[in-house]
């Protein structure tokens, strides 16, 4: 049973969307001064660290972590290990408003997931939601030429967040839908800190794995800096904890379906601090990309509602 929303719930529900474009903003500051990969393995080893005091029961039960390695490995990988490590490769050539406005069409390959993999028909109003995100993204991987989509040449960065995305949702129907002999009644009782270190862990494997791959590649190396040190200590703890934390809790109480409609002002966060930081002002066509995607959204939120 979900509450109404409140002026302390909201608040606490436009926290993530803020600190989730302070981590496209900063990814993007640090081009030239760290890898890609390299930055995304730091963070998460940090983030590890803040964790372990919250979540070290978890590593008491090593049985029940054996026992279900390769869903956790999976899970790892599609989070923790690719999700931010693509999006911190798509702001090497794109801007944070666009990756930010990419992610924000999530809910398509949602249903596009769900309907491949776990046979979800998704219905009429979810179908046009759809559509108008599919178009919000058009408009931003076009610049707003639509009549010159077809001879468009994308920005890789673009490619890497639409991956992103695409791989963010199997992990969020890995979450929701886990294999039939893991919903037992013999699964491990692990508090949300719990749950999030063990993922962490092969998430973290993962990352590190890649970027020891990109080390020999890389075409820049680390300069410690202080701001250096300040964006990852910002990466490590507002969007890998302090966000996860307060998006959980705001879920938890009023309902996926109106925390969605927080998570689409992640874009606005993103071109207000990037126009800020940055000297990278939004064009008129970031502002129609918002709209159709925020337009999808209430679509299939309504349609959830009646249902």
């Amino acid at each position: 049973m979900t509450s109404a929303l409140t002026p302390r719930l909201a608040l606490l529900l436009t926290l993530p969307p803020l600190l989730w474009a302070g981590n496209a903003v900063v990814g993007r500051a640090m081009v030239g001064s760290v890898p890609p990969l390299a930055l995304n393995a730091m963070r998460w080893w940090l983030a590890l660290a803040l964790l372990l005091p919250l979540g070290w029961r978890a590593l008491r039960e090593p049985a029940q972590i054996a026992s279900r390695w390769k869903h956790f490995a999976l899970l790892g990988l599609l989070g923790v290990g690719s999700y931010n490590a693509l999006q911190y490769l798509a702001v090497q050539t794109s801007t944070p408003l666009n990756v930010t406005l990419i992610a924000a069409s999530s809910p398509l390959w949602m249903l596009l997931v769900g309907l491949l993999f776990y046979r979800e028909r998704p219905s009429a109003r979810q179908l046009l939601g759809a559509a108008l995100s599919l178009a919000g993204v058009l408009l931003v991987i076009s610049r707003g030429s639509l009549a010159a989509l077809r001879e468009v040449h994308l920005v890789p960065g673009d490619l890497f967040m639409l991956l992103a995305v695409l791989l963010w949702a199997g992990y969020s129907w890995m979450l929701a839908r886990p294999p039939a002999h893991l919903r037992d009644a013999a699964r491990p009782a692990w508090n949300w800190a719990e749950f999030l270190l063990v993922q962490m862990l092969f998430g973290t494997a993962w990352a590190t794995l890649a970027a020891a791959a990109e080390a020999p590649l890389a075409s820049v190396s680390i300069h410690w800096t202080p701001a250096v040190a300040a964006a990852l200590l910002y990466v490590a703890i507002g969007p890998s904890l302090i966000a996860y934390r307060a998006w959980g809790l705001g879920v938890a109480t009023v309902g996926p379906t109106v925390a969605t409609f927080f998570a689409n002002l992640t874009p606005v966060f993103a071109g207000l601090l990037s126009a800020a930081l940055l000297g990278e002002a939004p064009r008129w066509y970031h502002a129609a990309a918002f709209a159709l995607i925020a337009a999808g959204i209430v679509v299939s939120a309504l349609g959830a509602r009646r249902r």
